[in-house]
């Protein structure tokens, strides 16, 4: 007599393959390393893109701002109120202009109507005021606001 084998399923092992597997896990696991790396990586290196684009436009705005006014010198060296409050006027608005030097001589002095010798550089400054989300303690240690200088020699 031959004897016949069912297929007899060991539930046991089974178990076992399935615990092994664990390919589950990862689907559990991966919105919370998402979350994580969204709030450890990504938002303070936007941060740090937020502020570089912010310095990037400020100085972007002072050397055109120089670059428009470095061809035309005033031309009344006496009284350059005028031709200061007219290139003031092309300045960028986002990006104000603010303690506006015009040096006239070899001496370092500001041109006034005592001091008419050739136009020999100028200088000027602006602030860029950043708003950071997650890097504040980082980038605004002591303050927020940071000034940006800038001077250049007439041709």
């Amino acid at each position: 007599m031959s004897t016949v084998r069912a297929c007899r399923v060991n539930f046991r092992s089974r178990k076992d393959f399935f615990l092994a597997d664990q390919r589950g896990a990862v689907a559990l696991e991966m919105p919370v390393v998402t979350i994580i790396l969204i709030f450890s990586l990504l938002l303070p290196l936007a941060d740090v893109a937020i502020a570089g684009f912010q310095f990037i436009s400020a100085w972007g705005a002072l050397r055109g701002f120089g670059q428009s006014i470095q061809y035309s010198p005033p031309t009344d060296l006496a009284d350059t109120s005028s031709w200061t409050s007219s290139a003031l006027a092309k300045a960028d608005s986002k990006h104000p202009i603010s303690n506006f030097k015009l040096v006239c001589g070899d001496g370092s002095a500001l041109c006034s109507s005592a001091n008419t010798a050739s136009p020999k550089y100028y200088s000027y400054q602006t602030t860029v005021t950043l708003a950071p989300l997650l890097l504040k303690a980082v980038l605004c240690n002591p303050s927020c606001t940071f000034t940006l200088s800038y001077s250049e020699r007439f041709q």
